[in-house]
């Protein structure tokens, strides 16, 4: 019985950290600066960070990320869900001008509402600014199926670099460990699912 319940431990520890790496991929996790012993460890043309969960956090990593020097320009994408107010977009645009980016560098989308249109809305940006190669950025738990969305939609005209804004409170390293946490990674795992097959039909 004692083996058995090692065994199942063993098998949701297992699961749980493939979950988390297959939700997150990190294209920029092994770079500890630009020009680094890899092809993902260059400047892009810009980074784009896409609204919901929270996006304040998504904004900061943007920010941080043209700071140093890792792209030209933001692009910030998202409606609100509330339509009286600015979109989250210009919130977020707001807050990086805030923080020191010149608003000449910054470029919004402000009414996709789904991750799917965040990508149809922005590509369409990007083409008219002769953006080739971006750093997308979101939660760690949205990486996976924003990725997909962007890369379907752009195809080989455009270059996606992953990269998952860090210290999101709604998704801690032990997100695992609360309910929100599955409730986030469940309904992820069920999107994707529902992407690939509707690629299928």
């Amino acid at each position: 019985m004692r083996n058995v319940l090692f065994l199942l431990i063993a098998v949701a520890a297992i699961a749980t950290v493939a979950i988390s790496v297959y939700l997150s991929p990190d294209d920029l996790r092994k770079c500890r600066t630009m020009l680094a012993n890899s092809n993902d460890c260059v400047a892009a043309d810009a980074v784009v960070a896409i609204s919901g969960g929270n996006t304040s956090v998504r904004t900061a990593e943007a920010i941080r990320l043209y700071d140093e020097g890792w792209a030209r320009q933001v692009i910030f994408s998202g409606a609100a869900a509330d339509t009286s107010g600015p979109s989250n977009a210009e919130v977020m645009r707001r807050q990086a001008i805030e923080a020191g980016v010149p608003a000449r560098d910054i470029i919004v989308e402000e009414l996709s509402q789904t991750t799917k249109e965040n990508a149809e809305r922005t590509k369409d940006l990007l083409l008219t600014n002769d953006i080739r190669r971006v750093i997308l950025v979101t939660s760690a738990y949205h990486q996976r199926r924003a990725s997909l969305e962007f890369r379907n939609l752009a195809g080989d005209s455009l270059k996606i670099v992953n990269h998952p804004a860090p210290n999101d409170p709604d998704w801690p390293t032990w997100w695992w460990a609360t309910p929100r946490g599955w409730w986030l990674a469940g309904g992820e795992l069920v999107k994707i699912t529902a992407f690939y097959v509707g690629e299928s039909r």
